[in-house]
């Protein structure tokens, strides 16, 4: 080997030890720097005639690719987990813990107590004032708890909206990131530092992003990459994709999400592509993970669930109190037609029907609904709790002549409605096709309607106006009864309706007072599949104290789990984390015994240059 070939391969030899000293001294810098990569050289060996020399092409990232894409699916899912357990644990929070004061529980039982107490001493002025009082608690506590349930639909729908303007910032970034980098001109994945640096930075938009919707990334031989949603929609290449949210800037109970825009009242994420594509994201159903989705989830299924639960427990106390059902009673020989009066029928009232089919010999239970506009016509099955019978909305606001015409056109014949006025209506079944079983009427009391003769009466309210159920082309009124509902004006300036329902009831009369009792304990209904508790086939059926029970004890199940959930992902996380700090982060022992190795292959390498220099010297002294 040639002295010139011996000082070449030296001075080659300083000047990679310099570059990795240089890459140490970084890393030592950016120990504690939140998504630093440990940045190593990429050296090759050289031919050097007779030797071989080094040559540094450019800097490594030592980075596992594999724990990095694990890492991006579980901050999606702790994204998730996370921000739901946070909302249900917020949500909790307003039903209360079962039967301590100021739950939802403690107040049921205290107007329970209140009517116990009532029906003992029916002529007590403070006992009707007790019964008003616990009233007006229970429904002032259903009213809190609608605003706290739309206040977290507001939040989510806001969430969703800041998530938005988060990730289309966070695209942008990648996607100039991305048209920074060329492919390494000496060949292979390293690259220089300042490019390192620059994919220590798009990494951790990259893992932001993840944190608000599942994603993909792949990423070229020029490092540079293309994200997608876990459902393929691309967001990012070197252009980025633009998310749009119209946000709405008011939530209520009937502020609901759709997949048709014409009827959604709360905001899609639309997504509009380079190519000048759109996609509603929302509606695909495209983005499963992450933040977004979790808010998503939270205000159209989650929120609305809850507040199902809380209007079905107010139109039930509700109704359970003011709808009186009439029974009309089977007809005495010669008479064959039942007679039944639908005057008194409001919107949401219904006329019952069951009659046996010739043909098959089963019972068909027919419910028809009265409605004031045929704009929500045809009704669907589900407009009633009841999952056996089929419900046939007739339009009032057509006279009594278009009143029968539409149940004898619904009924195919069956059985036939006539009169000439609603109040006195004939009902026959057509023997050859059907058996009429039982015919009634169910009609709700109107608020000022107290002392008309029935135990039935309204000592709940919608706003003022009768709980009927009735649907309208706004929606049926259920839906955020439990923010609407009041205690009946009528009972409080004059708290002695709650025993005289009548004008000679005594004042001691216990009349009514057990038919609240009865009501509010013993009396079973069915609930909607809506709500969540049970199914459209199998509706819960209980009493109102159960019903409560049940749909708070699955409120308190549902925040546990997601608690649990939340701890899991975050076990899984953070171990995943420690295995990318093990993996691709700077441990200090390493470096320091790195830089030691360094110091003495610098030190190696200077003192060939040295000998060869002095190699050199005695080469000329002999000349």
């Amino acid at each position: 080997m040639s002295l010139n070939t011996a000082l070449s391969i030296a001075m080659a030899g300083l000047r990679a030890n310099q570059a990795a000293l240089s890459l140490v001294s970084s890393n030592v810098a950016n120990a504690e720097t939140p998504g630093y990569i440990r940045k190593t050289t990429d050296q090759v060996a050289l031919n050097a005639g007779d030797g071989s020399s080094v040559r540094t092409v450019g800097v490594n990232r030592e980075l596992d690719q594999y724990i990095l894409a694990q890492l991006r699916t579980e901050m999606s899912g702790a994204g998730y987990a996370s921000l739901k357990s946070s909302y249900l644990q917020q949500m909790q929070s307003l039903y209360g813990d079962p039967g301590s004061v100021g739950s939802l529980e403690y107040s049921f039982n205290a107007l329970t107590a209140a009517v116990q107490a009532l029906s003992t001493s029916a002529d007590s002025s403070s006992a009707r004032i007790g019964v008003l009082n616990a009233a007006q608690t229970l429904a002032q506590q259903l009213n809190s708890m609608t605003q706290g349930i739309q206040n977290l639909r507001s939040a989510a729908e806001n969430g969703i909206k800041d998530s938005v303007t988060t990730a289309n910032n966070l695209m942008k970034q990648i996607a100039n990131i991305n048209n920074q980098l060329t492919a390494n001109p000496l060949g292979g994945t390293s690259t220089d530092a300042n490019t390192a640096a620059l994919l220590d930075q798009r990494d951790q938009y990259i893992n932001q992003l993840s944190q608000l919707m599942d994603i993909r990334v792949s990423t070229n031989g020029a490092n540079q990459v293309t994200v997608f949603t876990g459902s393929g929609v691309q967001l990012v290449g070197n252009e980025a994709a633009t998310l749009r949210f119209n946000a709405q800037g008011t939530v209520s109970a009937g502020t609901t999400w759709s997949s048709d825009p014409s009827k959604s009242a709360l905001g899609s994420v639309m997504i509009d592509l380079p190519n000048g594509g759109s996609i509603d994201l929302t509606a695909t159903g495209a983005i499963k993970s992450g933040m977004i989705a979790a808010y998503t989830e939270l205000r159209d299924k989650t929120l609305v669930e809850a507040q199902n639960q809380l209007d079905q427990f107010a139109a039930s106390i509700s109704s359970a109190l003011s709808d009186k059902t009439t029974v009309s009673p089977a007809p005495v020989a010669p008479a064959t037609d039942y007679s039944l009066d639908a005057s008194k029928l409001l919107s949401g009232n219904t006329i019952n029907l069951t009659y046996t089919d010739a043909a098959t010999g089963k019972q068909q239970q027919i419910t028809l609904m009265r409605v004031d506009t045929p704009d929500v016509l045809p009704l669907s099955n589900t407009a009633t709790t009841n999952p056996n019978d089929k419900v046939i909305g007739v339009d009032f606001s057509q006279g009594i002549t278009g009143i029968l015409n539409q149940i004898n056109s619904a009924l195919g014949g069956n059985v036939t409605f006539s009169g000439s006025s609603l109040s006195s209506l004939s009902v026959a079944s057509n023997p050859a096709f059907a058996t009429i079983n039982t015919l009634s009427t169910t009609v709700t009391q109107p608020p000022g309607t107290l002392a008309d003769g029935s135990t039935e009466f309204a000592l709940f309210t919608d706003n003022g106006s009768a709980y009927t159920g009735g649907i309208t082309t706004s929606g049926s009124q259920i839906t955020g009864l439990a923010g609407r509902i009041t205690v009946n004006n009528a009972l409080i300036a004059d708290p002695s309706k709650l025993v005289a329902y009548n004008s000679t009831t005594a004042a001691g009369d216990t009349t009514r007072s057990s038919f609240m009792l009865n009501q509010l304990t013993n009396a079973s209904f069915t609930y909607g599949a809506q709500t969540g508790v049970g199914s459209a086939a199998a509706p819960f059926t209980g009493n109102l104290l159960s019903y409560m029970r049940q749909f708070v004890s699955q409120q308190g199940a549902a925040a546990d789990a997601a608690k649990q959930l939340s701890d899991g992902q975050n076990v899984v996380l953070n171990t995943l984390d420690k295995k990318m700090s093990d993996a691709s982060g700077v441990n200090m022992d390493d470096e320091m015994a790195h830089l030691l190795a360094l110091q003495n292959a610098y030190s190696a390498n200077a003192r060939v240059m040295s000998t060869v220099n002095e190699l050199y010297k005695t080469l000329m002294q002999a000349f």
